[in-house]
């Protein structure tokens, strides 16, 4: 057998630096300095002879070989701390873990239910969930980090499954005091006399939107932009002006001091599904979690009237 040049310390230094998004605040929750966190990262990459990060002053990213990797240092990692909490009376603190990538709108809407009739089955399966933006959700899942995600992109991806959950429109947020919340719809076009807060091009839904109003008269310009939907209902409830989000993204009922009223001409949507990677078997434990998210979409009546609702305006 060929002598392994590196340790679990290295691997978890890289994992890391993954999942605290760079190499300080890897150090941080490590509680290591910043040299010997890198030292760590050079000796993996000198041991494998290949180059895990791609490093510029301003970020740092996976190489391709990274994102391959890492799901499989997560792993070893995963194995090692399982089989050590199986000694002794350790064993029965948990059973097993799942990691699930999702979009936070998908987060905030239906899966902490979810979780918590899957904690009330499996009480010693630890869950994680990446709670990210649709893009890092789809390499969470095609890198094997999460055991399956749900997104709104990944149908064109071949190594991907996705199976279609429901229809989210896009829907008009605005403060319930503003003359378009008593609207039963409202046009693109009518947008272009109100400040419209938008999020940033490198969203995933701004893309969408973008495509869906490419071939529209009249665009409606943002007068803001920001790079989080939270931030975008943030300014819209303090009233600096209106924005079109996904209807899965804005609290239920009163819960907020926003309105959502449909968008039409052209009517913009997109298909929330979960993703898994073709031919790979979930363990028991995700495989429940999964059917469960599953089952659980098509009770919310609320998600489906709110489709009819969309369409018919």
């Amino acid at each position: 057998m060929q002598h392994i040049r590196f340790d679990l310390g290295d691997l978890q230094a890289m994992v890391a630096v993954v999942e605290q998004g760079g190499f300080r605040a890897a150090a941080e929750a490590l509680n290591l300095s910043q040299p010997a966190l890198s030292r760590r990262i050079e000796k993996l990459e000198e041991a494998l002879n290949v180059k895990l990060f791609e490093r510029t002053t301003r970020r740092v990213t996976l190489t391709v070989v990274g994102r391959e990797f890492v799901g499989k240092a997560r792993a070893v990692l995963t194995e090692v701390e399982t089989s050590l909490l199986g000694i002794g009376d350790a064993a029965t603190a948990r059973a097993g873990e799942v990691t699930i990538a999702c979009v936070p709108s998908a987060a905030h809407y239906f899966l902490p239910a979810v979780i918590g009739r899957f904690r009330a089955q499996y009480p010693n399966v630890r869950v994680k969930m990446v709670d990210e933006g649709a893009n890092v959700v789809l390499h969470s899942v095609a890198s094997g980090e999460a055991d399956f995600g749900l997104n709104f992109i990944g149908t064109q991806e071949a190594d991907l499954l996705f199976e279609p959950l429901l229809r989210d429109p896009f829907v008009l947020a605005c403060r319930r005091d503003h003359p378009l919340a008593r609207r039963r719809s409202v046009k693109w076009a009518e947008l272009a006399g109100h400040t419209l807060v938008a999020l940033a091009k490198s969203s995933g839904n701004r893309l969408m939107l973008d495509l869906a109003l490419a071939e529209a008269p009249r665009r409606p310009a943002a007068f803001y932009e920001v790079r989080h939907v939270s931030s975008v209902l943030a300014l819209v409830e303090a009233g600096l002006g209106v924005a079109a989000v996904p209807r899965l993204a804005l609290p239920d009922g009163d819960r907020s001091g926003l309105a959502a009223v449909p968008l039409r001409e052209p009517a913009v949507s997109r298909m929330l599904g979960i993703l898994r990677r073709r031919g790979r078997m979930l363990s028991p434990h995700a495989q429940a979690l999964y059917e469960m998210v599953a089952q659980a979409v098509p009770a919310r009546g609320r998600a489906r009237s709110l489709m009819r609702e969309s369409d018919q305006s």
